[in-house]
């Protein structure tokens, strides 16, 4: 059965999509829109409008959303986009961008949003396609506590909620999970490449870490895509690269040295030069390179 809010979801990209199609199955009216149209025309078999503009997601008439989602590239992305649509939100809906973006990026909006009347949360994800497809995806959620309690119900349809602070903190949270997972995802290709190295199994080395304190997501999903060599995306190198580059935004705006993030950052720009939509994991393609004639596995790399 329909639900009557009605969503326009602006961006139908790796995550978007099967976060459009969740919001759909779950019963919520949606007006979707993307830059390259083919990408969401793949939608209307699920029930969703197509708008051939990203206002017309908004406002096309018999049409105006009481939420609007935005699912896009980056915050100047979003700064674009926001300035074609604001002029045609109503007073009192709702901007939930879950987009990745930096911390005063999204106070900004907020500010510019709240005085139309139009309220507005920071609810970047994280989970990758997988999680967004099956619907588990960690969401990290500033907002005031009313909106919040306002859009709760639409974001469990897409995973686990949290409510983390004042609008701008969902973007902090996630960047905090970022810096862990760069870093991570790092620490995985050098410990995996030591035994490599040394003469060990890596296989066996990996198999012998889980369960013990140096398990994890990422030792699990990452480590196992570098034995593979499987660098399809994923997240992408791109993103990660932008994403810790917003981290040292966020901890010079607070007045913070953080050293590790800066050797991390250093290493996703390295290769984003050369695999930029390759998975984050390719981090292990960079250590590689700076220890030449050094190779985990005989796979053949798989990368996009």
């Amino acid at each position: 059965m329909t639900k009557k809010i009605r969503i326009g979801f602006l961006g139908i990209g790796l995550m978007g999509r099967p976060m459009a199609i969740r919001l759909l199955e779950a019963g919520y009216a949606l007006t979707v829109w993307n830059r390259t149209s083919s990408k969401a025309e793949a939608l209307r078999q699920y029930g969703a409008r197509l708008a051939d503009r990203p206002e017309d997601a908004v406002n096309a008439g018999d049409w105006f959303a009481d939420v609007l989602i935005t699912m896009l590239d980056s915050g100047p992305v979003v700064e674009d986009v926001m300035r074609q649509v604001m002029p045609y939100l109503k007073a009192g809906s709702i901007v939930i961008d879950m987009s990745s973006t930096r911390q005063s990026e999204a106070k900004a909006l907020d500010e510019a949003l709240l005085s139309k009347g139009i309220a507005f949360a920071d609810a970047p994800v994280s989970g990758g396609v997988i999680g967004a497809q099956a619907g588990t995806l960690a969401i990290m959620v500033g907002a005031r506590p009313e909106t919040y309690a306002q859009i709760e119900e639409i974001l469990k349809v897409l995973g686990r909620p949290t409510y983390v602070g004042a609008p701008g903190s969902g973007q902090l949270a996630k960047l905090c999970n970022q810096l862990i997972v760069g870093g991570t995802i790092n620490i995985v290709a050098e410990a995996l490449l030591l035994a490599q190295a040394g003469g060990a199994d890596p296989v066996a080395v990996r198999q012998a870490l889980r369960g013990g304190f140096a398990e994890s997501r990422i030792l699990e999903v990452h480590g196992q895509r570098m034995l593979d060599r499987s660098f399809m995306p994923g997240g992408q190198v791109k993103t990660q690269t932008k994403d810790m580059e917003n981290i040292q935004s966020a901890a010079s705006d607070a007045g913070l040295n953080l050293p590790l993030t800066s050797l991390v950052t250093d290493i996703y720009r390295n290769l984003s030069t050369r695999y930029p939509t390759a998975d984050h994991s390719a981090a292990l393609l960079e250590l590689e390179r700076l220890n030449a004639g050094i190779r985990l596995g005989t796979a053949e790399d798989h990368l996009p």
